[in-house]
């Protein structure tokens, strides 16, 4: 196929998530022109909201934490109109209800972290020790510290394996998309510091409003969605429809199988799938906006999104999204619902369905050792940058893709050197 002639630019960066998003940002404040090529018909990657017989679903089941410092550097929070998830999570178990609060954040009452309760005098001892050490010491100080599994990580810290079958397992299942706790405790620590040092949050538009926000403040004509690239070239990338674009640079933000395919001989790690159930209901079976979690692991978690955003839902009704580990089939749902029924107290099958999402490469797996970041440099004027990269986290995808254009620069600026 004869190849058309595109626009010619400093930098192609390949992919509008969150990470292709703030590599361009960065770029184009350096006085760069950057390209931002997105296959789809909108930003976001895998942060994107859509509407379903008028319910604002998010692609799976997303939070947004106001404490991530790349956050705080790129985004007006007033503008989203965030409204917070309750700081803790409900367990259900065979005792009944069990509530993991922060007991420094009203107006919630904390009598179940009363010891006997969901822990022992011994366990609230440990994991306060634990949650003061990763809310004070500087994040620097978490990076560098010894890697090791999450599991053996809690079991050095003096957490008991009832406490953590009966809230970590449940609750961290959901948030490294496995229940083995293999994840590094280098993350773990990134994790519980982020909670405990900010707000769980959603936008009134969906999680799309968070990448929608930095493609807007990029300069007009930087993005260009429904433009897949079939491969790079010497000159820069070809698109599927045949359209050469030009650049010296090129940034592969996109998602690690898209990521090999662009770049072979890239290695990338494996990923988590998660898929996300959403339901309406006439009336909201828990009215809080919190979180909850199974001690039986029959799901990751589950939440009445409206009672954190009303807006979500176009008639008042109640939308609650579920999430499980993988891609079930149609044969699990049936036990899936008789879960959902006994941990809601309530009668899930005459719920209505709305929709089921599964996202693949949902996370990359972050077994231990596993670094924070790395560097984005791949070849001379080929980068790649993204949450896989990185941690599996918004900030991890931002901080990548700044580390992108940080390293851009500076080969920029050693090659101009050279020259002189």
């Amino acid at each position: 196929m004869q190849q058309e002639r595109g626009d010619r630019c400093d930098v192609i960066v390949v992919g509008a998530g969150a990470a292709g998003l703030a590599c361009a940002a960065d770029l184009a404040v350096a006085g760069l022109a950057v390209r931002v090529l997105e296959a789809s018909d909108a930003v976001g990657g895998r942060m994107r909201t859509d509407r379903h017989r008028g319910f604002l679903l998010d692609r799976g089941f997303q939070v947004f934490n106001t404490s991530y410092p790349q956050v705080k550097r790129r985004l007006e929070l007033e503008p989203l109109r965030l409204r917070p998830f309750t700081p803790g999570v409900l367990v259900h178990t065979s005792r009944g209800r069990l509530r993991f609060a922060d007991p420094t954040r009203p107006p919630y009452a904390t009598a179940d972290l009363l010891p006997g309760r969901l822990a022992s005098g011994r366990d609230l001892a440990a994991l306060g020790v634990l949650s003061a050490r990763d809310m004070v010491l500087p994040a620097g100080r978490l990076r560098a510290g010894a890697d090791t599994t999450t599991l053996t990580a809690l079991a050095a810290a003096g957490i008991s394996p009832e406490l953590v079958e009966t809230l970590f397992r449940p609750f961290l299942s959901g948030v490294f998309l496995e229940d083995e706790l293999e994840t590094s405790s280098r993350f773990f620590h990134f994790v519980w510091r982020g909670m405990l040092r900010g707000t769980l949050a959603l936008p009134a538009e969906g999680i799309g409003a968070v990448p929608g926000q930095l493609a807007g403040r990029l300069p007009e004509g930087t993005v260009r969605t429904e433009a897949p690239v079939r491969e790079l070239t010497g000159d820069g990338v070809l698109l599927e429809d045949g359209t050469d674009v030009t650049a010296p640079v090129v940034v592969v933000a996109t998602g690690p199988g898209a990521a090999v395919r662009l770049l072979p001989g890239l290695t990338a790690p494996p990923t988590r799938t998660v898929t996300t159930y959403y339901h309406a209901a006439d009336r909201s079976p828990l009215a809080e906006p919190t979180l909850m979690v199974d001690e039986r692991r029959r799901f990751l978690n589950t939440v009445v999104l409206t009672e954190v955003q009303p807006g979500l839902s176009p008639d008042g009704r109640a939308l609650m999204a579920t999430s499980v580990l993988g891609t079930p089939g149609p044969a699990d749902e049936p036990a899936l619902t008789a879960a959902l029924s006994d941990v809601y107290g309530t009668d899930a099958s005459a719920w209505e369905p709305l929709h089921r999402c599964t996202v693949r490469e949902a996370l990359p797996a972050m077994p231990a050792p596993h670094p924070m970041t790395r560097t984005t440099r791949f070849a001379p004027g080929r980068h790649v940058c993204g949450d896989h990269r990185a941690t599996g986290s918004l900030q991890g995808a931002l901080a990548s893709g700044a580390r992108a254009a940080r390293e851009v620069l500076a080969d920029r600026r050693r090659a101009a050197t050279r020259l002189r």
